[in-house]
């Protein structure tokens, strides 16, 4: 199990920081290269033929709401009872539960798809692999996980904690956390890299992985 103590503070911070995130986070219409994984992630489910997705660590559910646009049967599980508050009062005909990515609610290999976008990052490095155990147990066979996250700048560091203005974070070497996935049972079946930006407060790389379970 993830630690309490990362999991509280995870809470509490985006319980605090649940009306202002909204605010800031609410559309991808200035992400175009963000649009296009979602997409393909989504075009991955669907051949797949079980449309059925997690948006876990969801947030005010904006990613849910575009992962139903996309056609698939989208949920969203997140830690933070404001953010879920939020995300019903904005979305009231989508699904959104209050849930850890540590102990999901949801049965055995029943998932066409789960996206983890941003949200792995809270998670202490030593307790990731069984975030990823979690995620590969509630995947059906030839079900797609889409996982982002923030580049480490040096392999020889695969795990880098950075000050991230609502929790402790950390970013990871793309390659390492590859790694993980493969032995999680995640095949790697493509990236996307994003550089910074100037315009972006942290000039890390962003990457976000989609993997298959075989």
């Amino acid at each position: 199990m993830v630690e309490n103590d990362a999991l509280t503070a995870t809470r509490d911070g985006y319980d605090a920081a649940a009306v202002a995130y909204a605010q800031l986070f609410n559309s991808l219409d200035d992400r175009p290269l963000d649009s296009a994984i979602l997409a393909a992630f989504a075009g991955f489910v669907r051949m797949s033929g079980d449309t059925r997705v997690a948006d876990l660590g969801c947030g005010p559910g904006y990613i849910t709401a575009l992962l139903h646009e996309l056609g698939l049967a989208a949920v969203g599980v997140d830690l933070s009872p404001a953010m879920i508050t939020l995300a019903r009062q904005t979305y009231p005909d989508l699904r959104f539960d209050v849930g850890s990515m540590a102990a999901l609610d949801i049965a055995d290999g029943t998932l066409g798809g789960v996206v983890s976008r941003w949200s792995v990052i809270h998670t202490p490095p030593h307790e990731v692999p069984a975030i990823l155990d979690e995620f590969h147990r509630v995947l059906a066979p030839g079900g797609h996980l889409l996982i982002g996250f923030s580049a480490s700048d040096d392999p020889s560091h695969p795990t880098q904690i950075f000050d991230h203005s609502v929790a402790p974070a950390y970013r990871w070497w793309p390659d390492h956390l590859a790694a993980l996935l493969r032995k999680a049972g995640l095949a790697e079946v493509g990236r996307m890299v994003r550089e910074p930006q100037p315009e972006d407060k942290r000039q890390f790389q962003e990457v976000q992985l989609i993997a298959r379970k075989a």
